[in-house]
Order: structure tokens, then sequence, then C-alpha cells
């Protein structure tokens, strides 16, 4: 189980800034985070997850104006935790493949092998003009580059052998040469020397998480993630898409098993199922329709929807946001099209599909993730955190259904994140080379 700290409120969540619980500068206040992590932690959640972008405009969703580096950000937060792990998304789009692996990996010693590393490749294509370039890469060379990347930090990490340090001050040695290597990669979109100049921590590497759900984006996750974050709408899609992963994995020489699917969900609780449905109800009637018809446009490289006729049918669009979220443009392009609506109608309709099938009373919601779990439509989830007293809910009254029913841990099994989500400790490839 994750926790996805959200400060102030991700897309959709247009008014949840108002909530006299949550400060109006969470999303700047490392107070708010740790407390958030410890109160995950004392329910024995798996991991906290800090997603991140690095292109704004005035209508991004109120957490996405004004929060902090990831990285920086759960650094502190690992000083102030012990078991809980520590997952920051990091592009590789913009991002070199030395400096991410020296982050990640001082991350994952300062916690002690904690760290989690989601990766993506950007789709915000304004992100480009914030690095020097005057466009957005297409989506070939987006994943084709997140490919790399990802290898090459893996190559990296292995810089050292884990006994590389012996430390004996006795005989005055303090590491064994032969036990470190450079990495001499030349490839299509990266040249790195190496080495890193840092050890492996107790978890061999971070672990690797992935979001993305066109066909590119399926391929890189089955290529290089153990963890994946995604959204299915009904159990159907969830198995579906965790048999894709599985099959593709497998092609590639992977054990399917070595990949856990772990959607994000919002629960919403109410004392009995109608109470949930009416705060559903509430919460989805309070939503902004002028913001949503703004972030409507970032799918799109932030297109300009206000002005069109929003009685009119969808505009005809092209192929614009090919160089965005491509995936997403294309599924709400063809929803317009199979079903003839407006533009208010998809609008209106992106907030009705934001209900939770995870609503209702404690029990209900139990029973909904219990069986969601044993039919294969995940193997954990991502718990939305904004409101303290809401989580605490979930945590006091869901999770004692869960744990009495064995689906959930009452204990850390382990100290790092790999150790708590079954994971083998990737072997050094120089150790494993001098074995062979």
């Amino acid at each position: 189980m994750g926790a996805v700290l959200l400060g102030v409120g991700g897309p959709g969540q247009h008014h949840t800034w108002l909530d006299p619980e949550i400060p109006g500068d969470a999303s700047v206040d490392i107070r708010w985070y740790i407390a958030r992590a410890q109160q995950a932690e004392a329910a024995r959640f798996d991991h906290v997850f800090i997603v991140d972008s690095q292109f704004i405009t005035p209508d991004s969703p109120h957490h996405y104006l004004n929060r902090l580096e990831p990285l920086t950000l759960l650094s502190a937060v690992a000083v102030h935790t012990s078991h809980i792990g520590l997952v920051g998304t990091l592009t590789t789009s913009y991002n070199d493949p030395f400096n991410i692996a020296r982050r990640l990996a001082s991350l994952d010693i300062i916690s002690g092998g904690r760290a989690g590393w989601n990766v993506v490749a950007t789709g915000d294509g304004g992100t480009a003009g914030n690095y020097g370039r005057k466009e957005h890469y297409d989506y070939a060379t987006r994943y084709g580059r997140a490919l790399e990347h990802v290898r090459v930090v893996q190559g990296l990490w292995d810089s050292y052998e884990d006994d590389a340090f012996p430390r004996d001050k006795a005989n005055g040695v303090f590491f064994d040469r032969s036990k470190q290597h450079a990495l001499h990669h030349i490839g299509e979109h990266f040249q790195v020397a190496g080495p890193l100049n840092l050890q492996r921590s107790p978890q061999g590497q971070p672990v690797i998480f992935q979001a993305g759900d066109s066909d590119e984006g399926r391929d890189l996750g089955a290529s290089v993630a153990e963890a994946i974050f995604t959204h299915a709408a009904s159990i159907e899609e969830g198995v579906a898409f965790a048999r894709d992963i599985r099959a593709r994995a497998e092609a590639k020489g992977r054990n399917p098993e070595h990949i856990l699917i772990v959607p994000g969900i919002s629960p919403i609780l109410g004392d009995t199922d109608e109470q949930a449905r009416e705060k559903e109800a509430a919460i989805i009637g309070g939503k902004s329709f002028d913001r949503a018809l703004k972030e409507l446009g970032r799918p799109f490289g932030w297109h300009d929807f206000t002005r069109y006729d929003l009685d009119a049918p969808f505009p005809d669009l092209g192929d614009l946001g090919d160089r965005s979220f491509r995936t997403q443009a294309e599924r709400i392009k063809k929803l317009a099209k199979d079903n003839g609506f407006t533009l208010r109608q998809v609008v209106q309709h992106g907030i009705e599909s934001r209900r939770s099938p995870f609503t209702g009373s404690p029990l209900t919601v139990a029973n909904e993730i219990q069986k969601w779990f044993e039919a294969g439509a995940f193997d954990g989830i991502n718990l939305t955190v904004t409101v303290p007293s809401e989580f605490a809910r979930f945590v006091d009254e869901v999770l004692p259904i869960l744990r009495e029913r064995g689906i959930a841990r009452s204990e850390y099994d382990a100290t790092t994140l790999r150790g708590n989500f079954g994971l083998p400790i990737p072997q050094n490839i120089h150790t494993a080379e001098k074995a062979a």
C-alpha cells in the first residue's frame, strides 16, 4: 500500500485546499509531508509517493503550482521515518542519467534502502521550453530515450561491487580497486563514462516504478518496472492490464511475478453506503466546471478550450496531443466521436468519471478492495492523501478489516522497500560476471 501525498489537491480536486484541515501552504510545508509519512508508516504502508511535473500554466491544479522537488522532499522525510518507502517521480526526458543515478542512490543510502524511482517520459510538451528546447521530443524518442536512460542508471548503480569498501584501518585498505567499474556507455541518446561515486544500498538498487498506458508506455514498464502506477475503471480493465504487462515482461525474458500493479485509488467513506454516495455526489457537484474545462487542455499540450462554443460538436483537433499525453488525448477524442458529444458533454463526462468504485461504508470499501485484489486486478493500492482525518478513517476503519482477512500486513517484513515488496535484491552485474 502506498500513500500519494497531494498537499492542496491535484487534478480535479478544485476545492480540496479549502478544507480546514489542510494548510494553505501544505504543498510546500515539509512538516505536512513528514506528518503524513509518519501517519502512513504507523499504519504499516509500504511507501509514500510524490508525483511531479516541471511545466505549469495558470490553470494547473493547485498542488502543481507550488510544490517541493521530490528528492529534496523525500530526503527530509527519510530522517524522520524508519521503514516506509520513499518514491519520487523523475523524468527521463529532461534529466541526465548520471545526475538521476547519484540523486536516487543518495536517497537510498540516506534512508537505508527505501528509495523508489517513478520513471516518466514527460508528457507536458511545454517542459521543452524550460530546458532550452524549441520542441518537445516525439513519442518514439521519448520512450527510446527513457529505456536507455534507465539502463544507464542501473549500470551506474553497479559501479561498485557490494564488498568494494573493506575500510580496513589496520591494513590501511579503504577500498578494493578491482571492484570499481566504469560504465563506458555509448548509445543512441547518451554517452556516460562512469563510475558513479556512491556505493550500493542495503536493497541493492532503488525500486523502479513506472506509469504509462500507451503501447510504448506498457512496453517500457514491461522492460524495466518492478511496480506500475496505473488506473483502471473496472476489475475487468485492471485484470486485462495486469495480464498484458506480465505477458510483455515474460516475452522480454523477465519473471512476470516480479512486477507489481499498484493503481491509484480515492476511497470515499461514510457510516453507510448511502451516506458515502451522498458525500461523493456533493464532491462531484462541487467541482468547478470552468477549471475542469481548462484542465481538459493538459493532454493536448494545454490547448485553450475556452475559445470554443461549449454546445457545438467537440472540435476537430487533428493530431493535437501527439507530443503530449497522446493516449489520454486520443481517448478523449474517441469518446467525443463515438458518442457525438459536445465540448460541454466531454467536460461533464470528465467530472462524472471521477467517481470512485471504492465508495461506501468501511465494510463495503474493504470488500471491494478484496474483490479487486483476489481477481488479480491489482497487487496493491496507492491511496490519494489530502485531508488527514479522511486518511485516518481509512486506516482506523478499513485497514483492520483487511488485516483480519490477511489482505494487509500488521507489521513490516523488512527495513527496505524492496524487502517489503517481496522483490529480490538485484545481483551486481560485475559480481555475476565473475561468478560465471
